[in-house]
């Protein structure tokens, strides 16, 4: 389960078997860990964040998407 970088209490993070979906980063806070989608940036699961959280984590996600990509790239030699 590659972390792919830590912001705050923020986790972000994918496992190594999700390589035959589309890139996505899971993050985790606690015992919560929501999932987005990458390139474009949806929330495919909240994972019982409230929805002001939602909304900043959303924004890191987008903000830090390209190196995102480029780490799911590199990790499932895309």
């Amino acid at each position: 389960m590659p972390t792919v970088m830590i912001i705050g209490p923020y986790r972000f993070f994918f496992y190594s078997s999700d390589g035959n979906e589309p890139r996505h980063i899971h993050v985790e806070r606690d015992d919560r860990v929501a999932k987005f989608w990458l390139d474009p940036v949806v929330l495919e699961v909240s994972g019982g964040f409230a929805p002001h959280e939602i909304k900043r984590i959303q924004d890191l996600v987008t903000a830090h998407e390209g190196e995102l990509i480029d780490a799911w790239d590199k990790f499932f030699g895309r």
